[in-house]
């Protein structure tokens, strides 16, 4: 096997990414040849990449999937192997510690149709969410959104649900003392 090529610091690459999309927009003010170049290389680029990932077993697609950069790549191509809502579940939880160091709680509620619905749980008093927002925080809620349609751009919204409020949830508990009842003796 050949040996490893030096790689990029993830700052230089998000640097790279940052000055690319500056680069991008300017080609697309004005297109042309240049525009059609690159949206050529980006084709064959994604093509070999599907050829990889056709070619990989799943601990080594695995393994690409896990590192960010060809992840978004392989979202961009329409190539990932998982499902966007186990992408965008993941997304959540990784969400999750900072929502509780909030006083909040964050959990992945599911997909309807092409929506991501995550349950934000403000923490009882407000805590999470700022004090009455209903659902949370605008940087919150701009963070889970921000964070699942990176990864599942397929998806094309984010619905917050409000903790407890989600559909589906469990039924009240009654206890079986409130249910159960003497009979009569005369009924009986």
């Amino acid at each position: 096997m050949p040996e490893a090529a030096e790689r990029l610091a993830d700052q230089a690459v998000e640097a790279r990414l940052a000055r690319l999309d500056e680069a991008l927009a300017a080609l697309e003010s004005a297109p042309g040849p240049a525009l059609e170049a690159v949206r050529l290389l980006t084709e064959v680029y994604g093509e070999a990449l599907a050829r990889v990932v056709d070619g990989a077993d799943e601990r080594l697609w695995r393994r690409l999937a896990g590192d960010e950069l060809v992840a978004h790549l392989m979202v961009l191509h329409g190539i990932h192997p998982e499902p966007p809502e186990d992408r965008a579940a993941r997304a959540v939880e990784r969400l999750r510690p900072a929502v509780r160091e909030r006083g909040g709680d964050l959990a992945w509620a599911g997909v309807e149709g092409d929506v991501a619905r995550v349950r934000l749980d403000s923490g009882g008093s407000g805590g999470g969410c700022g004090g009455g927002c209903g659902g949370g925080s605008a940087d919150i809620v701009a963070a889970v959104r921000a964070a699942v349609l990176a990864v599942a751009p397929e998806l094309t919204d984010v619905e917050i649900v409000p903790g407890g409020e989600e559909r589906g949830r469990a039924p009240a508990f009654v206890p079986l003392s409130t249910v159960r009842r003497a009979v009569p003796q005369e009924a009986r």
